[in-house]
């Protein structure tokens, strides 16, 4: 069932939707964030880049940032690793974005990673999550 989010938003936001099932191996990963993201040109194609990039998105020149993420449980399916750096990152970021403190009266930017996937597949994702929150390094 469908949930409609209603965010208060000042200013532009840039929404990004990227697919899971695009996500077949990592050069596909960095490619669907490369395109959907309007990643720089300066972007170096490994995870450090990717982990940079989502830490700063100041080439968005928005306010807000909304990174959707359809069937995330269907990225990297044959890269357990590469599926955990990819969640990890993720996390990263969005711990990042959440903890940045600004100067008083500055509002805030904002990232959220919203990720979906098939009824089904809630609780493996919710697990597979879960490893990379808790798991060596995560903090």
């Amino acid at each position: 069932m469908p949930v409609d989010l209603l965010l208060p938003v000042t200013g532009k936001t840039y929404v990004a939707r990227l697919d899971g099932r695009e996500m077949r191996d990592t050069d596909s990963v960095f490619q669907v964030f490369y395109d959907g993201l309007r990643l720089p040109d300066y972007f170096g194609w490994n995870w450090d880049a990717l982990s940079d990039c989502l830490r700063d998105l100041n080439w968005l020149r928005t306010e807000h940032h909304v990174l959707i993420i359809e069937a995330a449980d269907e990225a990297l399916p044959d890269d357990a690793a590469g599926q955990q750096l990819l969640f990890r990152t993720l996390l990263r970021a969005g711990q990042r974005w959440s903890s940045t403190q600004r100067p008083q009266g500055v509002d805030r930017s904002r990232l959220v990673v919203v990720m979906s996937c098939d009824p089904a597949s809630v609780s493996v994702l919710q697990a597979q999550l879960r490893r990379c929150w808790d798991g060596p390094g995560a903090s």
